[in-house]
């Protein structure tokens, strides 16, 4: 097993989802995920959805860098932030709020629970 990984959509198989009904706002946002690492609690990979709006509640770490599209992260009684291609955030344990996407967005991930 290479110690080396790229994060790359090429040779992996997509899981395809949609948020629980429950959780949706607004649009039928679709989710494509390719993950590339799985282990000891750690989980990495790619991202992708089309424009929607959903209620989200972390609690776990998570670091993101957006590579395409636009994004914004509402979390619960604080000001939203937008976060465009380019852009890196890190969620902590405890965010609750929505996650809206306005153009489809594909990010990169790490999350350690």
């Amino acid at each position: 097993m290479p110690h080396l990984l790229r994060l790359t959509r090429d040779g992996t198989t997509p899981e395809v989802s949609r948020p629980a009904p429950e959780r949706l706002v607004s649009g039928d946002p679709v989710h494509t995920t390719w993950n590339i690492e799985d282990r000891d609690g750690l989980f990495c990979g790619l991202w992708q959805s089309t424009p929607g709006a959903w209620r989200v509640s972390y609690s776990e770490w998570e670091y993101v860098r957006i590579l395409e599209g636009v994004s914004v992260l509402h979390e619960d009684g604080q000001p939203p932030v937008t976060l465009r291609a380019g852009d890196s955030a890190v969620i902590r344990p405890g965010f609750t709020g929505t996650w809206e996407v306005l153009e489809t967005t594909l990010k990169d991930y790490v999350i350690r629970t």
